[in-house]
This record gives structure tokens, C-alpha cells and sequence, in this order.
């Protein structure tokens, strides 16, 4: 009877480990498309300065860039324009949302790959905080230290 019960209900066990909850699976669903970053804020700060995101390009080179995510296999790309200060061209990623339990709040997070769909930033990767999506609207935030200060960085999406 020991064994029997195993066979049946350890694979259900399994799938259900393996789910997401029907709140990430609706977030991932509005996330799905196309979305162009119009602009990137800043809070508690004071004064200018230069923000490298990502690890990638400044941040004035992400502005107006071209992001799609496609949720049936969590793969996308962001697009950054050539430009004098932006080495323009395609960033591939794959991507996910997570429920944080600390904050209850979810996340975007993604890491680079290559055309292979293989990790290329050795595990690194981003997380950011999902502040406001609509069907149009996306605001993500992530915070970050500059001179043990804390800073936000704020990034407002529009569907396109």
C-alpha cells in the first residue's frame, strides 16, 4: 500500500512543487509582448550622475530601447539604438517573475544568454521589483548604493 501510494501521488507532489501561482502566472501573461522603455528616474538622490545599467550601457542609452518578452519559453531581448555614447544592437535574456515572500511584492528578473538560450553572465543576473503593470503600463524598480546612499531606480514601460 506504502508503495502504491508513492507512485500515485509523488508525481502530483512534484508537478505541484513545480507551479506558479495563478497571481505570477497573470503578471507573466501582461509582461508577455513588446514594451519600449520611455523613461528612467531616479529617487533619493541629489545632484547628477552617470548610471551604467545592467551592466551594459549608460542610462540614457536605454531610453526609448525596445524590450520583448516572450512568456512560453521565458526568453526575450532588449534592443538599445546605436549612438555616439550606446553601442547599439540586440541584448538577449531569459526571464521570470517571483513572488518575494519577504515583501510579498513580485519581481522581473532576468539574466543574459546567447543565441543557444546558455547563461553567458556566469549566474549573474537582475532582479527588480514590479511597482505597477497594466495591460499598458509597467513600472519597475530596482534599488541600488551609490557612496552607501540608497537609490531607486525607477523604469516606466508603455505596451507597444
Amino acid at each position: 500500500m506504502k508503495k502504491y501510494f508513492l507512485w500515485v501521488f509523488l508525481p502530483f507532489l512534484a508537478l505541484q512543487s513545480c507551479s506558479i501561482s495563478k497571481e505570477v502566472r497573470q503578471q507573466r501573461n501582461l509582461i508577455s509582448g513588446t514594451w519600449i522603455l520611455t523613461d528612467i528616474s531616479y529617487e533619493n538622490n541629489e545632484g547628477s550622475f552617470s548610471a551604467t545599467l545592467f551592466n551594459d550601457a549608460d542610462a540614457i542609452c536605454f531610453e526609448d530601447s525596445n524590450w520583448f518578452f516572450r512568456d512560453n519559453n521565458s526568453t526575450g531581448r532588449y534592443t538599445i539604438k546605436q549612438g555616439s555614447l550606446c553601442e547599439g544592437g540586440d541584448r538577449s535574456i531569459r526571464w521570470s517573475v517571483l513572488k518575494n515572500p519577504e515583501s510579498y511584492s513580485s519581481q522581473l528578473q532576468f539574466k543574459f544568454i546567447d543565441d543557444k538560450r546558455k547563461d553567458i553572465s556566469g549566474g549573474l543576473g537582475y532582479r527588480l521589483n514590479i511597482e505597477r503593470l497594466t495591460a499598458t503600463e509597467m513600472q519597475l524598480k530596482s534599488n541600488v548604493r551609490v557612496d552607501g546612499e540608497a537609490i531607486s531606480v525607477i523604469y516606466e514601460f508603455q505596451k507597444n
